[in-house]
């Protein structure tokens, strides 16, 4: 069974995240931390982008990548 995370989109008022936000973003499922991590291991979300000192990440991509690890317990 396919995990849809498209609300998470929806409910989001921006087509970015910040680094910072996306443990907000995802309701607790993965942190900041945890999300900096994968990425300096090249395992994070694709198209990720800096502005200054911020790492933001285009909703669109960061849901398809949560899907992509995501599996139904039913």
């Amino acid at each position: 069974m396919d995990v849809s995370l498209k609300d998470m989109a929806q409910a989001w008022g921006s087509p970015y995240v910040v680094r910072s936000e996306v443990g907000r973003f995802s309701g607790g499922i993965i942190r900041p931390r945890r999300l900096a991590n994968l990425d300096a291991a090249g395992a994070g979300p694709p198209g990720r982008i800096r502005i200054g000192r911020k790492v933001a990440y285009r909703v669109s991509n960061l849901v398809e990548w949560l899907e992509a690890r995501a599996t139904s317990l039913d």
